[in-house]
């Protein structure tokens, strides 16, 4: 399986397919994989001839510096990981994704599903999503490409950026792989001590209460909510933002909307860690 680690290669390699008249899936990621991103390529080759991943580590998308230099880069274990899913790995670097800096960078910057909620939240984050997932998508130009539901607005992101800019490529929500106890996997779950990986499911459960809740009827968003964290807080969280909204716009639900998302945030020692559910009302 190929290490790619430069544009003249990639392109090589991705004409080759097309002359070939294979189809070509896609999943970016940032590396320190675990079954969540393995199931995004299984999903890949269920639907294509040839699956490309990148493991890019994205300095646009952060907004704190200590974060960056703390997100684990295992590249070895991750190929290892590929070896039998994956026709190739693309590993750009931040000089070779941009070349005259980030300030000096185009950027791709998505209207209102960027701005709310964890955009609020994180200014800039999801410019730096979107420009990246741009870029890789013209880099590598898929027929697919995979992204994990875990990450809801991430999702509602990009679906809005490829319809908006009429691009050629099918996305794949792919549902949450989660822990035996009911914790989503994810990379910075490994930030977790030993005790707080046992509190995690928490996260979880607490989501869950909420929407069993919903489904028996209450519509006071602001009261669950704020029982939410409060239950998070007592199982030993902070919460950093519980958000009940529409499930299709994310803005606030209406009397039209079908569905409702849940969508968690909440730091658990060093670790940040999200989770959603969509209830149908």
């Amino acid at each position: 399986m190929p290490l790619i680690s430069d544009i003249s290669s990639l392109r090589a390699t991705i004409n080759e397919w097309r002359r070939q008249g294979l189809r070509i899936g896609f999943v970016p990621t940032m590396g320190n994989l675990h079954a969540g991103h393995l199931q995004l390529v299984k999903t890949a080759r269920l639907h294509c001839d040839k699956v490309i991943v990148s493991i890019f580590v994205n300095p646009m998308q952060f907004d704190r510096a200590a974060d960056l230099s703390a997100y684990p880069r295992t590249l070895e274990q991750d190929c290892e990981r590929l070896d039998e899913l994956a026709d190739a790995i693309f590993t750009p670097t931040p000089e070779l994704m941009y070349p005259n800096g980030q300030q000096q960078q185009t950027r791709v910057v998505v209207p209102g599903v960027s701005e709310v909620l964890e955009g609020a939240l994180r200014p800039g984050h999801f410019d730096g999503v979107s420009t990246v997932v741009c870029k890789l998508f013209n880099l590598v130009q898929p027929d697919l490409a995979c992204f994990g539901e875990k990450d809801y607005q991430q999702l509602a992101l990009i679906r809005k950026m490829v319809s908006d800019l009429n691009m050629p490529v099918e996305l794949i929500g792919v549902p949450t792989v989660r822990a035996e106890d009911g914790l989503a996997l994810s990379s910075r779950n490994g930030y977790l001590t030993a005790t707080e990986r046992e509190q995690a499911p928490e996260l979880a459960a607490t989501m869950s209460w909420l929407a069993e809740r919903i489904v028996q009827g209450e519509r006071d968003f602001a009261a669950l909510v704020a029982a939410g964290s409060t239950r998070l807080n007592n199982g030993g969280f902070t919460t950093d933002a519980i958000d009940i909204v529409d499930a299709s716009t994310l803005l606030p639900v209406t009397e039209q909307a079908q569905a409702v998302v849940i969508l968690m945030a909440a730091f658990l020692g060093k670790a940040r860690l999200i989770d959603n559910q969509v209830v149908s009302l």
